[in-house]
């Protein structure tokens, strides 16, 4: 099989802001720091008014950083993945089981002397895909539909399940495994109230969205004019969450780039392994290439902006739980983009199917 020209240009298919966006996010914490030096009294500023323990700038952020994901799901059609088992069911195995125990493990393995990133890292595998998996997906020729209504379903399954598992894997299962449990100064209610605000708000707003915006306009107008003007708005909130984020705890980045790096290897071992062990349970069940591939990249993929705003809300701005979840991005994005490329080369090894056309250029969800 020969190789075709979206295979060899994948960046070239994204837009601008999603090809540069680890240079954002690299110009985002140099701001970050910059402005925590030269603002020596930000950090009180910013915790003066605060909702659900996080300051109000940055809950605004999480906020909007949220939301154009979950406008861009299509709720109507969460029969035609559901009735697919050979789909469905890993889905949820890897998931609400693998994906969390396997962070759980990598975390305890590489960093069990740093208990405050190892929560942190916990918290992330915890946070199960939404946002940016979308558009890894539709540059690997994924099923499009079937990825949408996972991202619905693992976005109203967090909203259920996301503190009862917080609650399992940082007091619970150490305490079986004789390992150290991370005491909570907080309730699982208010985990659970954090989940809530940061991620029942915009589901519910995208929820919304979608409804009055196609009744109002139909479908066509929604999703090739206002969903390319609502997805970047995204990207806007994670730079925001990130520059101030990066001035409350620059001097801890800066300080201790060892401690960074540490954060960032668990963090690759997890998307090898998940992506390619899901990758491979797709094609063991039967799946077809567009939907094994979708499998593998809602199961590799995480919700940073979650994790970040449940880090944020229980251990607050400056913790090195919120420092793990801000790390999670920048290593997400190159690591992704490369196994695009896997994906697309892996066609060979799935039985001919009918690959869906390409799609338009994607807009950051």
């Amino acid at each position: 099989m020969s190789v075709d020209a979206p295979e060899r240009n994948v960046a070239g298919r994204l837009s601008f802001l999603d090809r540069y966006l680890a240079v954002w996010i690299l110009a985002a914490m140099a701001a970050g720091i910059a402005l925590g030096r030269l603002v020596p009294r930000l950090g009180d500023a910013l915790t003066a008014v605060s909702v659900t323990g996080v300051s109000l700038p940055i809950a605004l952020g999480l906020l909007v950083m949220m939301y154009p994901a979950l406008a861009r799901v299509r709720y109507d059609r969460l029969r035609t993945v559901t009735r697919d088992r050979r789909l469905l069911l890993p889905s949820l195995l890897l998931n609400w089981v693998v994906g969390p125990a396997l962070m759980f493990a990598l975390a305890w393995l590489f960093l069990p002397d740093l208990p405050e990133y190892r929560t942190g890292l916990i918290i992330v595998g915890l946070a199960r895909c939404i946002a940016m998996v979308v558009i890894w997906n539709d540059l690997a020729r994924g099923d499009g539909e079937a990825a949408a209504v996972l991202v619905a379903l693992n976005s109203v399954f967090q909203v259920a399940a996301f503190s009862t598992l917080g609650w399992f894997y940082l007091q619970v299962l150490p305490g079986w495994l004789g390992l150290e449990r991370t005491h909570l100064d907080v309730s699982v209610w208010e985990i659970a109230r954090g989940v809530l605000v940061f991620l029942g708000i915009p589901l519910a707003a995208g929820y919304l969205t979608r409804r009055i915006g196609e009744r109002a306009r139909g479908r066509a107008f929604y999703e090739a004019k206002l969903l390319p003007r609502v997805g970047p708005f995204a990207l806007y909130g994670l730079l925001f969450t990130i520059v101030v984020l990066f001035a409350l705890q620059g001097d801890a980045l800066t300080g201790r780039p060892v401690d960074v790096v540490r954060i960032a290897l668990p963090l690759l071992v997890y998307f090898a392994l998940m992506w390619a062990g899901s990758m491979a349970l797709g094609r063991a069940v039967g799946l077809d290439h567009p939907r094994a591939t979708t499998l593998a990249f809602t199961a590799a993929g995480n919700n940073f902006e979650l994790a970040i705003a449940v880090a944020i809300a229980t251990f607050g701005a400056s913790s090195g739980q919120a420092l793990a979840g801000v790390v999670g991005p920048l290593i997400e994005v190159p690591v992704l983009i490369g196994l695009v490329h896997v994906a697309l080369y892996a066609r060979r090894f799935f039985p001919t199917s009918t690959v869906p056309a390409p799609r338009k250029e994607p807009t950051r969800a």
